[in-house]
């Protein structure tokens, strides 16, 4: 897959020119720097709440027509971006390219924290005018471990003090203070969170505290002899961790053609949400399943699906799955509810075949066809499953994992299946008009064929 485009979001009081250094390490990728309203070569553009922010970043995304993309937010582009993760992840037409966050020391979507003394000062700075000199070189030494070498130590400054006045006041008065944490929730979009070993009011401790619960698949890294301008002061070592992180998210990446259609104007917001959701893994709860339970049941997808190996991010969402107690809403009569059929079920496979997982692949086999024969159970232990509920058990077995299966989107788009976008969100449902065999609608071909 061709690694994401990197879309990166300054500071307050900086703009696009602080990723330079970041761009010059990530030559491999398509990097796009770009300037908030309000400050760098936007600061004409004047004063942009959080909302307009939010706003003009979904708009951008969607008019550079991108396949794909990461989010990278340093400070208050930190907020931005994550209200606009929240915004794709809750089905928005035109973002479901993102593939991933990186938040660099980032504001939080609840209230900044800051110390109000500073934040008065700061506020101060621009409350007849631009920055002076002496003020902008405190903002820039006082967010910086060392002091930056001169040449960007100057332009970071003169950043400052170009910055927008209303712009400066308007993030510093109420942006920062917005509290959108209720509306971004909890996102399984993949998120990488970092820290500098130096910042104060958003080192590590605010990072865990008020990013990290907003991501349910993400990653925390510090960055060592770093304050807040990190892109400043250790580009090398945040340009590795970017990358690495962003060939984490092209994993998730789905075929050009499939993607442009989950974000085309033919799916519902309803559903493009879902099936977004289906890409990523599910968090499951330690109390119910161990990392034993997670092994077994990918070597049980392994059999059941030859083609997707042991699979363990299948293998984490079927288990949410019946965690969750989302399944199909039935169950066999001899059986128990699922969580405890599932856990017993594991148990009884583990304690027959005396460690499923280290068989080789026909030991494996053969016992799951005894298994669906009826022939493998422990009789007269609550704790375990008798021969009939294993073999019952076993059908369950594969019926939810094939389930789960054609339900994620990059199966979807092995097959070659588009039921899913056949309504929008509008009143009117475009639905098919073709219905003959070997007989595509216009949609339904590939970009190339259309003259895309």
């Amino acid at each position: 897959m061709t690694p994401p485009t990197l879309l990166f979001l300054h500071a307050l009081g900086a703009s696009a020119r602080e990723w330079r250094q970041v761009a010059d390490h990530l030559s491999d990728h398509d990097c796009v720097a770009l300037d908030l309203p309000g400050f760098g070569d936007a600061a004409d553009a004047g004063h942009a709440d959080v909302g307009t922010m939010t706003d003009w970043l979904a708009q951008e995304i969607r008019a550079r027509d991108l396949t794909a993309c990461v989010l990278v937010g340093h400070s208050m582009g930190g907020k931005i971006a994550t209200l606009v993760a929240a915004r794709a992840a809750a089905g928005e037409p035109g973002l479901a390219n993102i593939l991933g966050v990186v938040l660099v020391a980032a504001s939080p979507p609840s209230p900044e924290p800051m110390d109000e003394t500073r934040r008065a000062e700061m506020i101060a700075w621009f409350a007849d005018g631009q920055a002076s000199r002496d003020d902008a070189e405190t903002f820039v030494d006082a967010n910086s471990a060392e002091t930056l070498p001169e040449a960007l130590r100057d332009q970071a400054i003169d950043d400052v003090r170009r910055s927008n006045r209303a712009a400066w006041l308007g993030w510093l008065e109420r942006g920062s203070r917005e509290d959108g944490a209720a509306a971004v929730g909890q996102l399984a979009l993949p998120a990488l969170i970092i820290a500098g070993t130096e910042d104060g009011d958003l080192g590590e401790d605010a990072q865990r505290r008020l990013n990290l619960p907003h991501y349910a698949n993400a990653r925390m890294r510090v960055v060592q002899g770093a304050a807040h301008l990190i892109p400043y002061e250790q580009p090398r070592a945040l340009a590795a961790l970017i990358r690495e992180h962003a060939a984490l998210a092209t994993t998730a990446a789905l075929p050009e053609d499939f993607a442009r259609l989950l974000d085309s104007d033919r799916v519902s917001s309803g559903t493009r949400a879902a099936m977004l959701d289906r890409i990523y893994p599910m968090p499951v709860g330690t109390a119910l399943w161990d990392d034993a339970d997670h092994a077994t049941v990918a070597a049980l997808v392994a059999r059941i699906l030859p083609d997707c190996g042991a699979d363990r991010a299948l293998a984490g969402r079927i288990l949410a799955s019946v965690a969750q107690g989302v399944g199909d809403g039935w169950r066999f009569a001899e059986l128990p509810d699922d969580r405890a059929a599932w856990s017993r079920g594991l148990a009884t496979l583990d304690t027959a075949t005396g460690g499923f997982v280290a068989l080789a692949d026909p030991d494996q086999d053969g016992w799951l066809d005894r298994i669906a024969g009826g022939t493998v159970g422990i009789e007269e232990d609550a704790s375990r499953l008798s021969p009939v509920q294993m073999r019952l058990w076993f059908e369950d077995v594969r019926a939810e994992t094939v389930r789960i299966w054609m339900a994620q989107p990059a199966t979807m788009a092995a097959i070659g299946y588009d039921g899913f976008a056949v309504g929008g969100d509008g009143p009117r449902k475009q639905g098919y008009t073709r219905t003959g065999a070997d007989d595509p609608e216009a949609w339904q071909r590939p970009s190339q064929e259309r003259g895309a």
